[in-house]
């Protein structure tokens, strides 16, 4: 296969020859084989998403395995971490097992089973780690997402155990003590709306409590969804002492803030935006932004969190906390960081592929577009517009606060290992 006239990169105009699911050759006029029209395309390393909840197994209502990785090669996905909080939680060898066969089954990406931290997300007792690493898994990334391990000692614990096979504990960062009840971000608009606010400390006092955790026992900490601008200074302070801390941003928290709540299109009080963590204030977003542009956040993951209507569209108190973002968080990229000169497409590269295949330890993924690599490319489309129809998602589920927006660019295929998985926009 060639890959005619694409842009790596965004640079010049080249081929791509594929064979035996490795590119080749890099070149000028390549021929020989079933040739595909880039048409002057992006071309970007398979995106990898440190991030994704498939759901399955236990609520398959809202996503599987087999949409949620449709859903992922349609974003130009070729690796998902799949979070734990499932029914059963997949805190043993079994459950991230069945999630990873599920993943090799369907073929349209690889599934990496995040492990949880604790039995059953309880924060009590720690999961079956080290059997978790062992299993045909392979699990390097560990999470109690959704909740917090809130109990230092227990994080300690975890963070000693990893260290045994090179794991990593990605911490939700948010002291639930500080958040009972909570609904969206605590400030003025919470005020104004008069629902119990979402403090910005609750996530910076568990950050820095982790970030100290990790220096003392020498081990991996990588932090979810970082949503505030104090996080990022603590995060910048405790990289400058060397420590081994990464760290990432949501597409979402690069681009919508706490207004939204109150000025939405569809008026107040819109469940849609209901998220954990919260949309923040437009200063939060700014200084998330320049930490992504400088490296001290060091991933966007789309935290990709489906769920099915009745979940979403009823009062905003009882509503589920989440939105879908797989399929349009290239788009959100280019829209906060490539449109605003605070990122080039060598920096989405990284971002978005290499950074998150290292943390997560993917040894065939995250690789750059030369000769010898695997196959697992991008061709992205900057030039387009489009309005978001969440009608057209492979997702199961809906709850994108995207609808009707107008969003920059479009995949326009996607290949794993050679093997095209999404073409012309659509699944292969």
């Amino acid at each position: 296969m060639i890959i005619h006239n694409v842009r790596i990169l965004g640079g010049e105009p080249v081929d791509i020859r594929i064979a035996d699911g490795v590119v080749a050759e890099v070149g000028t006029g390549l021929t020989g084989g079933e040739v595909i029209d880039g048409q002057g395309a992006v071309a970007l390393p398979g995106l990898v998403d440190l991030h994704t909840h498939l759901r399955e197994p236990g609520r398959e209502d809202a996503e599987t395995v087999l949409t949620g990785t449709q859903s992922a090669a349609r974003g130009g996905y070729t690796a998902v971490h799949a979070m734990a909080n499932t029914s059963p939680v997949a805190d043993t060898a079994g459950v991230v097992e069945q999630v990873w066969r599920l993943g090799r089954e369907y073929g349209l990406c690889d599934v990496h089973p995040v492990g949880a931290v604790t039995v059953g997300l309880d924060g009590r007792q720690l999961a079956e780690l080290g059997a978790m690493a062992d299993s045909a898994a392979r699990v390097r990334v560990f999470s109690d997402d959704g909740k917090c391990v809130s109990d230092a000692v227990l994080m300690r614990r975890a963070l000693e155990y990893v260290k045994a096979f090179d794991g990593v504990v990605a911490q939700h960062a948010q002291e639930p003590r500080l958040t009972e009840g909570a609904q969206m971000n605590e400030g003025v608009v919470s005020g104004r709306l008069g629902l119990t606010g979402w403090p910005a400390v609750a996530e910076e006092a568990i950050i820095a409590r982790d970030c100290l955790l990790a220096a003392h026992v020498g081990s991996r900490l990588h932090v979810c969804h970082v949503s505030t601008a104090g996080s990022v200074e603590i995060l910048r302070w405790a990289k400058s002492k060397g420590w081994n801390i990464t760290a990432e941003v949501t597409p979402h928290h690069l681009l919508l803030t706490d207004d939204l709540v109150e000025e939405s299109p569809a008026g107040a009080y819109n469940p849609i935006y209901k998220v954990n963590p919260p949309l923040r204030t437009r200063a939060d977003v700014e200084a998330l932004r320049a930490a992504l542009a400088d490296g001290t956040i060091d991933v966007v993951a789309t935290d990709h969190a489906p769920h099915p209507v009745e979940d979403k569209e009823t009062e905003w108190s009882a509503a589920a906390m989440g939105m879908v973002g797989l399929e349009t968080a290239l788009s959100v990229v280019q829209e906060a960081m490539i449109d605003t000169g605070l990122l080039d497409w060598a920096g989405v590269a990284d971002r978005m592929s290499a950074a998150p295949a290292r943390i997560g330890r993917l040894a065939g993924q995250g690789r750059p577009i030369e000769p010898g690599s695997p196959a697992n490319i991008t061709l992205y489309d900057p030039s387009v517009r489009t309005e978001v129809d969440p009608s057209a998602f492979a997702s199961k589920s809906r709850n994108t606060p995207y609808t009707g927006m107008t969003l920059p660019g479009r995949v326009v295929a996607t290949f794993l290992r050679g093997k095209p998985t999404v073409l012309e926009g659509k699944l292969a």
